[in-house]
């Protein structure tokens, strides 16, 4: 990659000593094997801990009707931030933010299980068709205390 087309901020800040810097996050086992974890514009860091929205995103997907799941960070006065989620269903399926808490919680540490699970009709989409993470961060209003 040269660069980004008109854009020479953006350019400078991914390209740092001729290094191109993803933002993505990754682990390296114990046989060497890359595997990707999450992006780190997107992790949350729910008092102090450090949470990967991919991680809770997969265990949504677990469940046999969420059609598509999306886990960003909500601002919280205490924490900082906790971890959010919206989810799609198939067609004519039947949901509960209720059941899917609580197969958060069977399958994830207390720190990762949403806070709130909204079912929603469709998730934002950007221009390539992927998931619209900073819209869905701009759409959770403040939370009354």
């Amino acid at each position: 990659m040269r660069g980004y087309l008109g854009k020479p901020e953006a350019t400078a800040d991914t390209i740092v000593d001729g290094w191109l810097h993803t933002g993505d996050v990754g682990r390296l086992d114990e046989d060497g094997y890359l595997s990707i974890v999450d992006r780190v514009k997107d992790m949350i860091i729910r008092g102090g801990e450090s949470i990967y929205p991919k991680e809770i995103e997969t265990v949504l997907a677990q469940v046999d009707v969420v059609l598509e799941a999306a886990v960003v960070g909500r601002p919280d006065p205490i924490l900082g931030e906790v971890p959010v989620a919206y989810v799609t269903v198939y067609p004519g399926a039947h949901l509960t933010e209720t059941h899917l808490i609580e197969h958060c919680r069977s399958h994830l540490t207390r720190v990762k299980v949403p806070e709130s699970i909204a079912i929603v009709d469709a998730l934002p989409k950007n221009p390539v068709g992927k998931i619209d993470k900073p819209s869905l961060r701009r759409s959770w209003h403040p939370q009354p205390a």
